[in-house]
């Protein structure tokens, strides 16, 4: 019997590349984009509309997604935003849309699909190594720049570490750094295709690691 995956964000980047290496490794996926439509398709390829930002969208996701009465194995919280590129001061307005999808909106949609994720299940928060307060090896890439973004990613990494506590030993909860990727965020001067990153992640999720805490390739990160 196919597994389940639930991916948000598969219209580009990371998240196409994540839900097309799950397809082809024979697993059912269920999508989330902005519009409800990505360019591929595929006969256990499920998508569904969802903004992060609005708490009715979740909701409606939310229900649209129990309707197809799959169980998950594996939830990937993979949507995010950068909306402070070019500042290296924070910004309140883009400090707020930016926390409701990379947080709130990531909470608001992962508490709503807890109960559907499976025992021994995977929830994995695409973070990254800017919001890692103490520093790593992996480096900031942007020192000074996108203070809204690296606020958002800290907290999230917190969400990942609190929720890693409630459900544990039922769920693994893991913050995953998917590397400098080449996408519309990274740029194409980052280290990593999207397939490259994609490859990483996925056979991350397969494991069992310890719960409530931050990776990359399968090395332990400082929060």
């Amino acid at each position: 019997m196919s597994k389940t995956t639930l991916i948000t964000g598969i219209g580009k980047g990371i998240g196409k590349a994540l839900a097309q290496k799950f397809l082809a490794e024979g697993f059912r996926v269920i999508g989330t984009s902005t519009t409800g439509n990505v360019d591929f398709s595929h006969q256990n390829l499920f998508v569904f509309k969802l903004d992060l930002r609005d708490a009715d969208s979740i909701e409606h996701c939310v229900e649209e997604i129990k309707k197809t009465e799959n169980t998950i194995d594996i939830l990937i919280n993979n949507a995010g935003v950068l909306l402070d590129e070019d500042e290296s001061v924070v910004v309140p307005r883009k400090l707020r849309d930016t926390l409701e999808v990379n947080l709130i909106g990531t909470a608001n949609f992962t508490e709503h699909m807890i109960s559907l994720v499976n025992t021994r299940g995977h929830i994995i928060n695409i973070s990254s190594t800017a919001g890692s307060i103490q520093g790593t090896a992996h480096g900031d890439h942007f020192p000074g720049k996108y203070p809204a973004y690296k606020i958002s990613k800290a907290a999230l990494n917190m969400y990942t570490r609190t929720l890693a506590r409630r459900l544990e030993g039922s769920v693994v909860v893991s913050s995953v750094h998917p590397g400098w990727v080449k996408t519309d965020m990274g740029g194409q001067e980052a280290d990593l295709t999207p397939e490259q990153a994609a490859e990483g992640i996925y056979t991350f999720t397969l494991s069992r690691p310890e719960t409530g805490q931050f990776w990359f390739k399968g090395e332990q990160l400082p929060w």
